[in-house]
């Protein structure tokens, strides 16, 4: 199925189930709704499961001005009112949960709480300008090969290979045109976070990788619960999709009803 974000993007989505609250996935940067295939499975028997193809990514469409975080979550606000969801718990991975910080902007009263998968390991030391254009070079240069490199380095050395490679040739395959200003606006919004998460004073429960080691009391100071899940990498609900079901149930419950 598809809507039209805000601003004239068409939105592919899926939806299966049913139940309240509603859980609504959203996938990193340069996957899409497909990384959540074993949670929409496992899910559906419990609640009704929404994932969705963020704008320039997946079966959505193109033709974006700006692919900011704010633009991605009107992506995911769009299909929330298009199902006339009254209650939702929205789960992000990586810059996904960037996106849906920006959902619940424009969702008042809808939504229960929010998941972090591996979004943020530490809140309130943002990165510096420099920081930023040291990531950000070597990708810009040599997209296909730096970004290769860049997601191979997010999982551990006992990683599956060919999940590796999976997602390695998925996210180098992107188009760079989206890519690049996508993964420019997330690595800068951790200077918004902070103070956009005290405007919302929703629950938020972090599942982030044991390894490497999360900052787990400057979460703790802006509200943010953590779990942590050991033996994965970045792609937790990929590496491990059982642990990481439990560990999602487990979240979801603390959020509450």
């Amino acid at each position: 199925m598809t809507v039209t974000s805000p601003d004239g993007i068409s939105i592919a989505y899926e939806t299966r189930g049913t139940g309240s609250p509603a859980l609504v996935f959203v996938h990193g940067w340069s996957c899409d709704r497909s990384y959540w295939a074993a949670q929409l499975e496992a899910f559906s028997r419990d609640f009704q499961v929404v994932a969705l193809d963020l704008a320039g990514h997946g079966e959505s469409g193109f033709g974006r001005e700006a692919w900011t975080m704010a633009a991605f979550g009107g992506d995911v606000a769009a299909v929330v009112e298009a199902l006339a969801l009254d209650r939702v718990i929205l789960v992000g991975h990586s810059m996904g949960g960037d996106a849906i910080v920006e959902a619940a902007r424009r969702l008042p009263d809808r939504v229960a709480g929010l998941v972090w998968v591996d979004t943020y390991r530490r809140l309130g030391t943002p990165r510096t300008q420099e920081q930023l254009d040291a990531l950000l070079a070597p990708i810009r240069a040599d997209f296909v090969d730096a970004t290769r490199a860049f997601v191979s380095g997010m999982f551990l050395p006992s990683a599956d290979p060919k999940l590796v490679e999976r997602v390695a040739s998925d996210m180098s395959s992107a188009p760079p045109e989206v890519a690049l200003e996508a993964l420019a606006f997330a690595l800068s919004f951790d200077r918004e976070m902070p103070r956009l998460v005290m405007e919302l004073g929703l629950p938020i429960v972090a599942i982030n990788p044991e390894q490497p080691a999360s900052d787990i009391a400057s979460l703790d100071r802006h509200g943010v619960e953590v779990i942590l899940m050991p033996g994965v990498g970045h792609f937790l609900m990929l590496e491990d999709p059982e642990e990481f079901e439990a560990l999602l149930r487990t979240a979801i419950d603390r959020i509450g009803p």
